[in-house]
């Protein structure tokens, strides 16, 4: 199974639209910070509004917002409306399109699958991604810093 980029740019957004703490932030803004076709943000997010995950604001400093707390917002949630199903196969979601149900020897493990895929995104929150991506931004930071002060000796040992 593969998550379209489609999710994966909509949790983004949803993340670095949560990072602007209730203020309204301009797609323009959100594109130029995740690296994000504007055009292709633009539809990605009318899916999100649609969903109810973010609202627009409109006016000289309008842009879109959350529509509820990050907290609120699983992953789960957010995959699912922008792909639809995520069901590893087919006869996990509709046991019609299979005549082996029941009787087949990898069922069992698409079901664990399909849990597993489900357990994480559903207990995965959009707050839950913006600690990673301040965590990851800090040991960034601190890997720069730290390879800056290696630099630095190697020149004054040299």
């Amino acid at each position: 199974m593969w998550i379209s980029t489609k999710a994966q740019y909509g949790l983004r957004a949803l993340v670095e639209i949560a990072k602007a703490d209730g203020e309204p932030m301009a797609l323009k803004h959100v594109a130029e910070a995740q690296d994000i076709s504007q055009h292709y943000l633009e539809q990605i997010a009318s899916n999100l509004r649609r969903a109810g995950f973010i609202r627009s604001v409109r006016g000289a400093f309008g842009g879109y917002k959350l529509a509820r707390p990050p907290e609120q917002i699983s992953t789960l949630d957010v995959v699912e409306a922008m792909e639809g199903s995520i069901a590893p196969v087919e006869c996990i979601e509709d046991s019609s399109s299979c005549s082996h149900i029941s009787a087949c020897g990898t069922e069992n493990l698409w079901r664990r699958v399909d849990f597993a895929i489900r357990d994480v995104l559903g207990n995965t929150t959009l707050a839950d991604l913006m600690r990673e991506a301040e965590f990851a931004t800090a040991t960034a930071k601190m890997r720069a810093s730290i390879a800056q002060h290696g630099e630095l000796l190697q020149m004054a040992n040299d």
